[in-house]
């Protein structure tokens, strides 16, 4: 059981671009772009070189879109992940790079949002949407690869729905217990008990449950927010789970910085917690 922590991918850095994951001392990262240039056999060959210099292993590659993304309840649903009809298309075929970049560098999975998804099933896109998803899943499939869900914008029985209407072998999640706090979806503890088979890793983040309608809660540093910890890990080793706890931190610079050094403290006591 391993912590780690999430990283941009970043060319511009001169020297190695895991050095900064070597320095705070983990051995594994969640490898996160958006930028859909960089998605090339010539730079996944300087992420394999520096990384394997850094001993850093990269765990998962966390795959952005193109298009507009919007993170509340308002613009949300029609900007973020393959529900937006109108961005669909071309963002299923990014994922799919995504997915080559990943079999390049070895890394096990392309994570990403898939958005709104709906609620109910009877909802006329729903089709659509599970039909996207599941190009996306398959071709990652026959790339010997995992497609993993990032929990957010859908509750815990519409994500595990929608894993049983795709039926591969090849998908999980990567639980994010702050999300399901910060949209209001729900107990990222309780909700173990509907997905926890499928959970691959961790997003160490904690929030506020929201307090206004439009707005999403507000994100706070692991351990002073609404996910209690202790026994959120306690639930997830229960039910075997031995992935990587991956800490991240939405904000930047020196304190976000302070904060990963604390939470990493944090956690290897909460790990300890019986």
């Amino acid at each position: 059981m391993e912590i780690g922590v999430i990283h941009m991918l970043d060319v511009s850095v001169k020297g190695n671009m895991f050095q900064v994951v070597s320095d705070y001392g983990f051995p594994v990262c969640q490898l996160c772009c958006w930028d859909r240039e960089l998605c090339t056999p010539e730079v996944a060959e300087r992420v394999v070189r520096d990384a394997r210099e850094a001993n850093v292993r990269i765990c998962a590659v966390w795959a952005g879109v193109p298009g507009p993304a919007v993170w509340n309840f308002t613009e949300g649903p029609v900007t973020l992940g393959l529900v937006p009809e109108a961005y669909r298309e071309e963002r299923v075929e990014v994922l799919k790079g995504w997915a080559d970049f990943a079999e390049w560098i070895g890394a096990p999975a392309i994570i990403t949002h898939c958005g709104f998804i709906p609620e109910n099933l009877t909802d006329p896109e729903y089709p659509a949407v599970v039909a996207a998803i599941r190009e996306v899943a398959e071709y990652c499939e026959s790339k010997g690869i995992g497609f993993w869900f990032e929990t957010g914008q859908e509750t815990p029985i519409v994500l595990l729905r929608t894993i049983q209407r795709l039926g591969l072998s090849n998908l999980g999640i990567n639980l994010d217990p702050a999300n399901l706090i910060l949209y209001g979806k729900g107990n990222p503890i309780d909700a173990l008990d509907t997905f926890g088979s499928y959970v691959r890793n961790i997003h160490v983040k904690d929030g506020l449950y929201p307090v206004d309608g439009d707005r999403l809660g507000e994100e706070v540093r692991a351990g002073e927010g609404n996910v209690n910890y202790p026994a959120f890990m306690r639930k997830l080793k229960e039910i075997g789970f031995a992935g990587e706890y991956i800490i991240e931190r939405e904000i930047s610079g020196e304190e976000q910085r302070q904060d990963i050094l604390r939470t990493t403290n944090d956690l290897k006591l909460w790990m300890q917690a019986d």
